[in-house]
């Protein structure tokens, strides 16, 4: 290519990136200057030239050429169907709307069949960020499918929970799973699964079409600690065995090597299949989500990664 050409590639990113700040994070044109290293003006100018350009509608319609060549290293190097990765906000490293976008337009594509169509999902704060930018529809003939139930075993029930909302989004059959993700006693666990209704859900799991599920840390003070599902018991028991981090409710050490007994143990999701039978994309971003998708990918945990861009670069610079 030529230097005129690479000139406009780059100020197409550049143009794209500020477009992004501006109108999916809400920045000004000072604060995007900053994180651009331009003046106002510049910005001003490159806001301008996206929406020329037509880059942009009421999502990002230029993928910018660094997340795609992360996404593309990452996917070459563990072997994944895919690998989006979304723009990463310096101001906000904690943000998740970039993400969620990634994830809200593979679910659509998913769903947008006539045919009917199961996706499975698991739970968390990505996840149900990603529900809420879906376009609605109507799919009476698809199913949406839970793999982890969305309550402690005290009953306390999870803020995130998708299978409902993402049903109510589509207009789709929904079944959530009705077990808490982690019980009390294995007894109880063996009796949680038990139920008919679980082997529904079972089978209906082995003619899903996809899988999404968020990955999380485990640690003190790690969602699934503060959110209840885990004891301080649970935590300590679980750093002693070497977790790092945990896939609907089931943790897994630094090798992406599902722990056998103890905690794990009593963990009333659906089984963690490992390899995955189907395509199961990943979902997470951010400093402390980083040991645990490191372990995932190398255990073979899922085919596919929804990430952004701060965090794919931390995965490609780690050997």
């Amino acid at each position: 290519m030529s230097e005129a050409g690479d000139g406009q590639s780059r100020r197409r990113d550049q143009a794209a990136r500020a477009a992004w700040l501006y109108f999916m994070r809400g920045r000004t044109q000072d604060e995007i200057a900053a994180a651009l290293d331009v003046s106002r003006q510049a910005a001003q100018r490159l806001v301008a030239f996206a929406v020329s350009e037509k880059l942009i509608k009421f999502r990002l319609d230029h993928p910018i050429a660094a997340c795609l060549e992360l996404g593309a290293a990452l996917a070459e190097r563990h072997g994944l169907a895919f690998c989006d990765v979304a723009p990463s906000d310096p101001a906000a490293p904690g943000a998740v709307e970039g993400v969620a976008q990634c994830v809200a337009d593979r679910l659509a594509r998913a769903l947008a069949a006539k045919e009917p169509v199961t996706l499975c999902v698991g739970t968390g704060r990505t996840l149900r960020a990603a529900v809420e930018q879906v376009e609605p529809m109507e799919r009476p003939a698809h199913t949406i499918v839970s793999l982890v139930g969305a309550m402690s075993s005290g009953g306390r029930a999870s803020p995130y929970d998708v299978v409902m909302r993402l049903a109510d989004r589509v207009g789709a059959q929904r079944f959530p799973m009705p077990c808490p993700v982690i019980a009390e006693t294995e007894a109880e666990r063996a009796a949680f699964l038990a139920q008919r209704a679980v082997a529904a859900i079972s089978a209906l799991r082995e003619d899903a079409a996809a899988s999404f599920v968020g990955v999380g840390e485990i640690g003190w003070g790690a969602p699934i600690h503060d959110d209840g599902f885990l004891s301080d018991a649970d935590v300590a028991s679980l750093l002693e065995a070497g977790a790092v981090g945990e896939i609907t409710g089931w943790s897994f050490d630094a090798g992406g090597r599902v722990l056998e007994g103890g905690v794990n143990a009593r963990v009333a999701s659906l089984s963690l299949e490992t390899p995955p039978k189907r395509p199961t994309a990943l979902v997470g971003a951010g400093a402390r989500k980083l040991p645990p998708i490191r372990a995932a990918l190398a255990g073979g945990l899922a085919t596919a990664l929804i990430t952004d861009e701060a965090t794919a670069r931390a995965l490609l610079e780690a050997r």
